[in-house]
């Protein structure tokens, strides 16, 4: 196997430092709990468990924010899914816990304390972390105020853990070709955690891949078309890409108005749940919201029903599917067929052949990027104009594609500005008729031509496809999503690489999702068939990533108030040659000299550099 070197490798200088820095075998450096067996691992846990540990006393803010740091500062050289950390997380975490030690903390539903990776760095936080979409044009630039998102989510009482790395501009620059899912000048080249030099799908890319190994209990992302649930899939969790206008979109860095929604990524669908109650919700700042059918949003936990499935009415669109298939799809459809056998044995009715009446996708690939491309042009200059401080003094996408030229970091022209070339060359505006006839075109195609007619005409509650599938239609018509693991490809898959030639697209281990897809605001009946779905298969525990953290709540060091914040996640660009192997060994080599995991971890590097 191309993995073989790496892992013996990572076995030899495992053995050898274990025995070098710990020759009596005893457990050094960390102050284990009284009771150890009480805490469940941190890749595993949820909500729940943590309002449980909360509850009893065994567990407090700062040992969770400090758990979540250690595990992120032992794999991120490897997966880069986290851009920074925050400054400010163990002082809101002690903070936290002098409030719950007075009983001032919500108490539960509510998700309180929930250390959370604020997706894709377009999210803005009104803090000391930037927010960059991945680009070093934005580096220092300020905001005037938080995104509403994270507003509410801090208002919930939960701690904004860090920002993830993403796909620059989600994925809204380059071509294909020239460019790579996760990678950004920022954030460098997220992997997923499946296989060594994983394609972990984008843009929300490095918040499925934390969220999958347990770097933090939840995140947040953006979905203009797959952004949120093809991530999730491929890190082997839960994605929600909400209705559009369920979820203010304030203070996100756009890409179109007319598709953006904000959405949670967890890895069982009542956490991702608990995430979408916190941040649904009508804003003054987004009008977009001010079209839900309630004034309060509903309390999405509650549909977590174990029969959720029973009496229900799902169709599968073939037509909608089949445009998608080769043969790296297999794998992935024979999974689905089995799906599908599993949610009948539940008591639901499947109606197959519940197709789309029209499935033109050059039709309706064209008209989204006639929308796609006006938006941004429009919405970037919008967001620009709301920052205090623009160390740059990017204003426009003229600007931007003009810094991004001449930034050494930036890589181009290998990556090139291709999508901007296209949306700077339009003679053509957001308000013009051409745009307007494209949006309201697609409207058409993914409504009443697409989902909501297969809905409609066949009585359904739900459509289900493979996750790869599921998502064109309802990025261009506004609909719900919610992607739920479905299996992984097998031992003899052959290696796909992604256009680029630079990440691994298909190959054994790697996971795939089952997709659940409604009409507008009908998140409630998605979650309850998809929770139903996971519970009777409970997929994401039949394999486990490559490469995992191995920092735990039982492994906790002895924390004071004067403890210092020690780490701050934050990429710099890649060093080629032999500095960049020496670095790959050496990094922290002398302030953790004896600590095994972190030597394993750069032996670990060290042999994908060879590879």
């Amino acid at each position: 196997m191309q993995f073989s070197l790496a892992a013996r490798l990572v076995y030899v200088f495992s053995v050898v430092f274990s025995t070098l820095s710990n020759p009596t075998g005893e457990r050094q450096c960390r102050v284990a709990t009284s009771n150890p067996s009480a805490f469940p691992l941190l890749d595993d846990i949820s909500i729940e468990d943590l309002h449980a540990l909360f509850g009893n006393g065994s567990l407090t803010s700062v040992n969770l924010v400090h758990a979540y740091i250690e595990r992120t500062e032992e794999v991120n050289g490897i997966l880069r899914a986290v851009g920074e950390i925050n400054p400010d997380a163990l002082n809101i975490a002690r903070a936290l816990d002098v409030e719950r030690s007075v009983g001032r903390v919500d108490p539960f539903p509510h998700p309180d304390n929930i250390a959370l990776i604020t997706a894709q760095d377009n999210i803005a936080t009104n803090d000391q972390m930037n927010n960059t979409a991945g680009s070093y044009a934005l580096v220092g630039a300020k905001v005037s105020r938080e995104s509403s998102v994270v507003t509410r989510l801090r208002d919930a009482g939960a701690i904004i853990l860090g920002k993830a790395t993403m796909g620059e501009w989600a994925q809204c620059r380059s071509r294909k070709a020239s460019s790579s899912h996760g990678w950004s000048a920022y954030g460098g080249q997220v992997h997923g955690a499946y296989y060594p030099q994983q394609d972990p799908s984008g843009s929300s890319s490095g918040s499925a891949v934390a969220v999958s190994i347990g770097l933090a209990l939840g995140s947040i992302g953006t979905e203009t078309s797959g952004s949120i649930v093809n991530p999730a899939e491929r890190s082997n969790v839960v994605g929600i890409k909400p209705t559009l206008g369920l979820t203010s979109r304030d203070m996100v860095i756009p890409i179109s108005l007319r598709q953006d929604t904000v959405g949670p990524i967890g890895r069982t669908v009542k956490d991702a749940a608990y995430m979408l109650t916190a941040i649904a919700g009508k804003d003054t700042f987004d009008n977009w919201t001010s079209t839900q059918p309630y004034d309060v949003a509903p309390d999405y936990v509650k549909s977590c029903n174990h029969l959720g499935l029973k009496g229900a009415r799902v169709g599968i669109p073939r037509n909608g599917i089949d445009f998608h298939l080769d043969d790296s799809t297999k794998p992935v459809m024979a999974a689905f067929e089995k799906a599908v056998q599993t949610v009948r044995e539940a008591g639901a009715r499947v109606i197959e052949e519940a197709n789309f009446s029209s499935y033109d996708a050059p039709a309706f690939a064209r008209n989204s990027s006639v929308v796609l491309d006006t938006d941004f042009v429009a919405g970037l200059s919008d967001y620009l104009s709301q920052l205090t401080t623009n160390p740059n003094n990017v204003r426009s996408l003229s600007d931007l594609a003009r810094f991004t030229r001449s930034h050494p970091h930036e890589r181009y022209p290998d990556r090139d500005t291709y999508v901007w070339d296209r949306q700077l060359g339009r003679n053509i505006t957001s308000s013009s008729p051409e745009s307007w006839a494209a949006f309201q075109a697609n409207l058409l195609i993914g409504g009443e031509q697409g989902v909501v007619g297969a809905l409609d005409r066949h009585k359904l509650d739900a459509l289900i496809m493979p996750t790869f599938a599921s998502f064109h239609l309802p990025a261009i018509a506004g609909l719900p999503i919610v992607s739920v693991p479905l299996g992984f490809y097998p031992a003899q898959t052959p290696l796909k690489m992604n256009p680029k030639k630079t990440t691994v697209a298909v190959a054994p281990n790697i996971p795939f999702g089952i997709a659940f897809v409604g009409r507008k605001w009908s998140e409630e009946k998605l979650i309850s068939l998809a929770y139903a779905f996971e519970q009777r298969t409970m997929v994401r525990r039949k394999m486990k990533p490559y490469i995992q953290p191995t920092f735990e709540l039982s492994d906790q060091l002895e924390l004071t108030e004067e403890t210092p914040y020690k780490l701050k996640v934050q990429y710099r660009p890649p060093v080629t040659g032999p500095r960049r192997v020496a670095r790959g060994i050496l990094q922290k080599a002398i302030s953790r000299l004896f600590s095994v995991r972190t030597w394993v971890w750069s032996a670990f590097g060290f042999a994908q550099s060879l590879m």
